[in-house]
């Protein structure tokens, strides 16, 4: 089963497909895009290349587990990717990927202010490992 997930955001939204086995990260992307109906139209074309079984997107919680600010806005956009990507798209919690996301590149030796070209991919796929982990 191909998974894809995205981690969307203002300006730039990350996006990672699994293999064919549904066991690791095979693809990844950025989407840089501000507008929020260009970007799910672009994210929608990388659905209809890579034809994946499932669209997980990470959605924003606060540490204990309530929605965070920012839940109406991601829900706006995953209903929207689903009409233009013709699937429906599973939310899916993804509390500190970001924080882990810039560890990952600093810890790599990435310097910060190169971070913004990587750190939404990155977090597309620890969305990603998330949910294929829970498929498991």
């Amino acid at each position: 089963m191909v998974v894809m997930a995205i981690d969307y955001g203002d300006a730039r939204t990350g996006v990672a497909v699994s293999d064919p086995m549904g066991m690791i990260v095979g693809y990844t992307t950025v989407v840089a895009e501000w507008n929020q109906d260009k970007a799910a139209e672009k994210v929608a074309q990388i659905v209809r290349e890579r034809k994946p079984d499932r669209l997980v997107m990470g959605f924003p919680r606060n540490m204990d587990g309530t929605e965070g600010p920012r839940a109406e806005k991601y829900r706006a956009f995953a209903e929207l990717l689903s009409e233009k990507a013709g699937m429906e798209v599973i939310l899916w919690d993804e509390r500190r990927t970001t924080i882990e996301a810039h560890n990952i590149l600093s810890a790599n030796g990435k310097k910060t202010k190169k971070h913004k070209k990587n750190v939404d991919a990155v977090a597309a796929s620890l969305i990603l490992e998330g949910y294929l982990r829970f498929l498991g």
